[in-house]
């Protein structure tokens, strides 16, 4: 197998993370149901006249996208690939509500058009006039991991030796509504909470887009040799250890070669179990969480990839993200392990340089 390098890593979140000191500015949030990314000046990066075709998700990935290219050095990838949860959910919602008002008639395409979850992928090549391989995955929250999974054979099989990877998810108002409805949004009578320590279900939803561009070849740049993922739709909470012993197994690993392990926990007691399980396999690896900075949504594991990024390059690790005290002199290998409400488990296994 080649080896694949994270050559380049931009991120838009709930955090300023567009900006070079990031790092040293992060702000936890549980006291509030939603929390909005922090955007850029979109005219700055996008003609005004397409700027207000767009859905925040486009605008989001699109200027995410060019900082992930030009950081890598990269004007046309051999391949974009992009994945998404709810895709152009703002459109989908426009279009649903021009079905009702218009009692089903005289219906202009536009929203519907714009509504389809390649949108994003479809866009990014459109502003580039890149006309190679583009794929979108919808797998809720291993849609980036598949994305990953993609590129890696890409490189591995020769197609491609640069490949543009994103994921991203935007909030619509409605569909917030029905979250807090359906108890997926905690309760205003439970917050603020202890994200480690909640005994009440729900979690504070976010929304961004993460872009990377992998490489087969290491560059000055380079942030990670992402090594191998693994992904299981299902899984019982006693069988999370095994999950995670045979993963590192397979890579001749065991739970001792892991200095950090990443893990999502969202403050939502039914689900938050896993990470639990899995954190008591670590005993001598620095323990990590991350979603008190970003909210939880389907691709919110991108952001947790762009810390991780972040930590092997700078070898530091944000005293905000710790769960433990271990200190480690060298980080050489960053575990993460990420679910949505208990399904569609994924563990990526990243590398220094």
């Amino acid at each position: 197998m080649i080896p694949v390098y994270i050559n380049s890593a931009a991120c838009i979140s709930v955090q300023d993370s567009l900006n070079e000191n990031f790092f040293q500015n992060l702000k936890p949030e549980n006291s509030t149901q939603v929390l909005k990314a922090v955007e850029p000046v979109y005219k700055e990066f996008i003609p005004p006249a397409m700027i207000r075709r767009m859905s925040k998700t486009v605008k989001m990935s699109s200027v995410a996208s060019q900082y992930a290219l030009k950081e890598a050095g990269i004007e046309n990838p051999d391949a974009i690939i992009v994945g998404t949860g709810m895709g152009c959910s703002q459109d989908s919602e426009k279009f649903l509500k021009n079905v009702i008002d218009n009692n089903e008639e005289f219906l202009t395409p536009t929203f519907f058009i714009q509504s389809t979850h390649n949108t994003v992928a479809g866009q990014i090549a459109l502003g580039l006039q890149c006309h190679a391989y583009n794929f979108t995955y919808v797998n809720t929250s291993s849609s980036l991991e598949f994305s990953f999974l993609d590129a890696k054979l890409q490189i591995n099989d020769g197609e491609a030796e640069n490949v543009l990877v994103g994921s991203t998810d935007e909030q619509t108002n409605r569909t917030m509504e029905l979250y807090r409805l359906n108890k997926t949004i905690k309760k205003e009578e439970n917050l603020p909470f202890d994200y480690l320590n909640s005994t009440t279900e729900g979690v504070i939803w976010g929304e961004g887009a993460s872009f990377f561009v992998l490489g087969k070849d290491k560059t000055e740049n380079s942030y990670a040799q992402l090594h191998d993922i693994q992904i299981s739709g299902k899984l019982d909470l006693d069988e999370t250890q095994q999950f995670i012993k045979n993963f590192l197994a397979k890579n001749n690993l065991t739970e001792n070669n892991i200095d950090a392990i990443i893990l999502g926990f969202s403050g939502d007691a039914k689900s938050d179990v896993y990470y639990t399980k899995a954190m008591d396999l670590f005993q001598n690896s620095a323990l990590l969480y991350y979603k008190h900075l970003s909210g939880e949504f389907n691709t919110a594991s991108g952001f947790s990839t762009f810390m991780a990024c972040h930590i092997l390059k700078n070898q530091e690790i944000p005293d905000v993200m710790r769960i433990n005290d271990l200190e480690k002199e060298e980080i050489k290998t960053i575990l993460l392990y990420n679910h949505l409400g208990g399904s569609d488990h994924s563990l990526v296994l990243l590398e220094k340089v």
